[in-house]
């Protein structure tokens, strides 16, 4: 399971301590909440960070869609599905 390392930091130090938050992210793999008036406002993270959570909830998304699809019976043989996608591919 991916569990992601928070730190919480005024809005203030986004731009005084910008160097600082960055190398939080990218060296630490944490999180950094931004905050206005004490309430979370922003989140800052790795762009590695971000793309690994990015692919995780496409993921997570596709298998629920495919769960749905089995509870509902919307479901073939794998022999049918590759026959399918065959001559769909031939077609093109």
């Amino acid at each position: 399971m991916l569990s992601i390392q928070e730190t919480i930091r005024p809005s203030a130090d986004l731009r005084n301590h910008y160097n600082e938050i960055s190398k939080i992210c990218k060296e630490n793999g944490e999180a950094v909440i931004i905050t206005v008036n004490g309430r979370g406002d922003t989140v800052s993270l790795s762009y590695d960070a971000y793309k690994t959570m990015k692919s995780r909830i496409e993921l997570l998304e596709i298998l629920s869609e495919a769960e749905n699809d089995f509870r509902a019976g919307r479901v073939a043989p794998v022999s049918e599905t590759f026959d399918d996608l065959r001559r769909i591919l031939q077609e093109v």
